[in-house]
């Protein structure tokens, strides 16, 4: 079978590239580098990020991440309990999320923890796998929300 790779581990080479994007968002995400969202998201993205409303299009989801976590301090985004299901060109994930968002410039200082699930619908691009439908889902929050919409203290 020189050439051709095998179903079973064409698939599982699918996952591995659907875990590793996760991984990629969480760093994304954590290290404020949110022009390169593309490298996950496809620009013609469909996300509700537990508002119960959908929003459009990578700048749309730029701006959110930007209003959310620029204002706040360090950030830490665990993603886990991946599961991936792929069939043919399209994929869905469902993966488990915890958040730790610290206050900007309070090393020491009160923190807001969100944990819920990214529910993520994947297709095969040109670029690669992109998810093109995100929900995310909340299941607690803890501490002081008003983190992600602070600036540094006087």
């Amino acid at each position: 079978m020189v050439g051709e790779v095998p179903v079973g581990l064409a698939q599982l080479l699918d996952e591995r590239d659907i875990h590793r994007a996760l991984s990629r968002f969480a760093r994304i995400a954590d290290a404020k580098r949110f022009d390169d969202l593309g490298e996950v998201f496809a620009d013609d993205v469909t996300f509700d990020y537990g508002t119960g409303e959908d929003a459009h299009g990578i700048e749309t989801l730029r701006e959110l991440l930007r209003r959310h976590l620029e204002k706040c301090g360090g950030t830490q985004h665990l993603i886990g309990s991946v599961l991936v299901d792929v069939d043919g060109d399209r994929a869905t994930s469902r993966a488990y999320v915890q958040a730790r968002h610290q206050r900007t410039g309070d090393f020491v200082g009160p923190v807001f923890d969100s944990s819920g699930e990214y529910t993520d619908r994947w297709e095969r691009r040109a670029e690669g796998w992109r998810i093109v439908r995100r929900d995310a889902t909340w299941a607690t929050n803890t501490g002081d929300p008003g983190i992600l919409a602070m600036t540094a203290p006087s």
